[in-house]
């Protein structure tokens, strides 16, 4: 069994940052490749980042590449994701979850592949 819970959320205005943290108990956090999707209303889960298990690989959706950061630290089984120059489109539900297996990195965006999720933390982008 494991448990994700994503911290952080809030109100930003446009232009501003966030740090989201997605800490993580009850299995071997640092076997599993992880990533953060989020969800706006009315619209699909998107795929945002992934990162490897090691850390050593990324995996950005064109529309965050180069404004947000993912990272993790192992030894406190937690991932991150830095968002900065944040526009009014980011404001949506930020979760993450585990990958099962081994997938390539450009696999990494289907939703299909992780089998545990977080709950999520809402982020509001104020324009």
């Amino acid at each position: 069994q494991v448990q994700l819970v994503e911290s952080g959320g809030g109100l930003v205005q446009a232009g501003g940052s966030l740090r989201l943290s997605c800490a993580a108990s009850g299995r071997t956090f640092s076997s599993y490749a992880m990533g953060w999707f989020r969800q706006a209303p009315g619209k699909e889960r998107e795929f945002v980042a992934a990162i490897s298990w090691s850390g050593g690989n990324t995996y950005y959706a064109d529309s965050v590449k180069g404004r947000f950061s993912i990272s993790r630290d192992n030894t406190k089984n937690t991932v991150y994701l830095q968002m900065n120059n944040m526009k009014s489109k980011d404001t949506a539900v930020y979760s993450c979850g585990l990958i099962d297996g081994t997938p390539l990195p450009t696999q990494w965006a289907q939703a299909e592949l992780y089998f545990y999720w977080g709950q999520g933390t809402q982020v509001t982008v104020s324009s």
